[in-house]
């Protein structure tokens, strides 16, 4: 008995050791991040692999490094979907109905595009191929091909403030703005889902945790933030901002994914939030009306536009403080928008000054002042590097 256990084991390890050894041969290639075909020794990836990190939402693709939620918005890194689409800024005219099309290389509008009755945000889906106009007063979803820049056919959604994609691609979700509720819809067809109505007045902005388990939104009309379960797609948090009168407009989770930042239009500052905790946060003075927040492309900082004073307050993550403030010549209204590609411009909308800027990124310097239609709001800069977008003007990971 002993002598044929022996011979079993024997055989088995013979086994094991010809699987490693086939292991070690395939493991000449690099899987590719997605999940493709394997990349073969001395190619370079267009993408480093993921590295390890904490269980997040499921099927949430893992971030590329779990010390920084941006890592996959670097200059040039465009993923496969869009690297044949031309760059434009597409600015949506509130009061025009329409959305400015602009040539970033020419600083000119080339068109102009009909949409429905106040268009406030341009979305990229979470697949990237679709940008969607929400025409928030028309009850509509005016989709966009980015690689034609021809509108499709309207799509019925009632109150589509603002729209945002879940993590894992499952969802999108309708901020409804005056409807009171966070609608969840297929993100192809926007079939209604599920609707979940909320107390706050004016849900209007919102971003994920670096897990992909919760989002923070926040509420302009009441002066609150919520806090939303995912998965469940439950309100699991709610808290009046201590101000009175708070208008939080934007939220932005920092690089780490630590902290959420709440930009406040009316407290001329940006709150500082543990999301994990829900706790009560601490405002940071930026400037007078700020209003959006975005990332540079590093993740080095983030650019705030304080639109009652015609500014964009810079701030450091790594130093945790306002480091510049750049200042429009001739003033201005910088509203919403995003960054270029490459990283060195940041695109704004002048809401009240029908037209969109053209910043610097490096100098904080106006490249550029160009007309556009009445009430610019969220303008989309497209395509930008990432692998799938959580929605708004373009936030990607």
């Amino acid at each position: 008995m002993a002598h044929r256990t022996q011979r079993h084991v024997t055989a088995r390890t013979r086994t094991l050791l010809a699987a490693v050894l086939l292991a070690g041969l395939a493991g000449c290639g690099t899987a590719d991040p997605g999940g493709g075909a394997v990349v073969k020794k001395g190619a370079a990836p267009a993408v480093p692999k993921p590295a390890a990190a904490p269980a997040g939402l499921p099927g949430m693709p893992p971030l590329l490094d779990p010390k920084d939620v941006y890592a996959a918005d670097r200059p040039g890194r465009l993923a496969p979907a869009v690297r044949d689409f031309p760059s434009r800024v597409y600015v949506p005219n509130t009061n025009s109905n329409t959305v400015s099309v602009i040539d970033p290389a020419t600083y000119r509008v080339v068109e102009t595009i009909p949409v429905g009755a106040q268009p406030q945000h341009v979305v990229p889906s979470w697949d990237l191929k679709t940008l969607w106009v929400n025409n928030n007063r028309g009850h509509t979803l005016t989709p966009i091909d980015p690689a034609t820049g021809v509108a499709g056919k309207p799509v019925e959604v009632h109150d589509p403030y603002n729209l945002y994609f879940t993590p894992d691609g499952k969802y999108a979700v309708v901020m409804a703005s005056l409807d009171r509720e966070l609608v969840f819809r297929d993100p192809h067809t926007m079939e209604r889902k599920k609707s979940v109505p909320v107390s706050c007045y004016g849900v209007n902005h919102a971003d994920f945790s670096a897990d992909g388990r919760y989002f923070v939104v926040s509420c302009e009309f009441s002066g609150e933030l919520l806090k939303v379960d995912t998965e469940k797609m439950e309100v699991v948090g709610q808290q009046k901002l201590p101000f009175q009168g708070a208008m939080p407009q934007d939220v932005k989770i920092s690089p780490d994914g630590r902290t959420f930042y709440i930009a406040d239009m009316m407290a001329h500052g940006m709150w500082v939030l543990d999301g994990d905790s829900f706790a009560t946060p601490t405002l940071l003075p930026t400037g007078k009306g700020a209003h959006g927040l975005y990332v540079s492309r590093d993740s080095r900082e983030m650019y705030i536009p304080n639109r009652g004073e015609g500014t964009v307050s810079v701030f450091d993550f790594a130093q945790d403080k306002l480091t510049k403030k750049w200042r429009l010549p001739q003033g201005g209204s910088p509203d919403m928008g995003g960054v270029s590609a490459d990283g060195k411009v940041l695109w704004l909308s002048g809401r009240y000054d029908s037209e969109v800027y053209a910043i610097d990124t490096t100098t904080g310097k106006q490249i550029a002042r160009i007309p556009v239609g009445s009430g610019p709001h969220g303008l989309a800069v497209y395509p930008q590097p990432g692998r799938y977008s959580l929605g708004h003007t373009g936030v990607f990971r």
